[in-house]
């Protein structure tokens, strides 16, 4: 008992201070212990930018198919080409060729 009154009395005094240990363990556990800890929050910045980066892509999409839609409606020339390419479609008296890339 002795020497460890001996060790607190050497101690300097500003570890002695109860509010700056409990604001040092509190500091501690916000920052390491807690369900929103520094890693989960990096975690979930990185996750909201690539999300973003998601909408920001799927929005471009959009609009692509929006003007993609709207030239369909309007230009029959686009509409015959677009099934063409995309669906195979020919005329009763074509033939039609498919050619496919060997790699």
């Amino acid at each position: 008992m002795v020497i460890t009154l001996m060790m607190i009395k050497k101690l300097p005094k500003i570890t002695k201070n109860f509010y700056l240990i409990t604001g040092l363990l509190f500091l501690f556990w916000m920052l390491f212990l807690d369900s929103n800890d520094l890693y989960t929050q990096y975690k979930l910045s990185n996750q909201l930018n690539s999300l973003e980066n998601e909408k920001e892509f799927y929005l471009k999409k959009i609009e692509e198919v929006k003007n993609e839609r709207e030239q369909l409606l309007t230009d029959s020339d686009a509409l015959e080409k677009f099934a063409r390419e995309k669906y195979l479609m020919k005329k009763e008296s074509e033939d039609l060729y498919v050619l496919v890339d060997e790699e």
